[in-house]
């Protein structure tokens, strides 16, 4: 059997959580941007509406978008983009990087 070494904790980059304290969201309430289980979609298209107007001023929003880009961060508005958005631009990422 081969023995695999893997990096240490230590060893590994850690990330950097520093854009999240110059967010426009960090003192809005979090359902703004975490809808209820079962959210009707009239609701939902208001919610979202309200997040993503905070986003579109928030000095870090592609950090947070790109932060959730990069992670399986199914849920919630981040970067200005909703679930179905993030997924979308994921895919055009990837068909961009393939295409590289």
């Amino acid at each position: 059997m081969s023995n695999v070494r893997r990096p240490s904790a230590a060893a590994l980059p850690r990330p950097n959580w520093s854009w999240q304290d110059e967010g426009a969201c960090r003192n809005e309430d979090l359902s703004l941007f975490f809808g209820p289980d079962g959210e009707r979609q009239p609701e939902r298209d208001i919610r979202e509406r309200k997040a993503k107007a905070i986003c579109a001023d928030c000095p870090v929003r592609i950090d947070c978008l790109n932060y959730a880009l990069s992670r399986p961060e199914k849920y919630g508005t981040w970067g200005g983009l909703n679930e179905d958005e993030r997924a979308s631009e994921r895919r055009r990422r990837m068909r961009r990087a393939n295409a590289a």
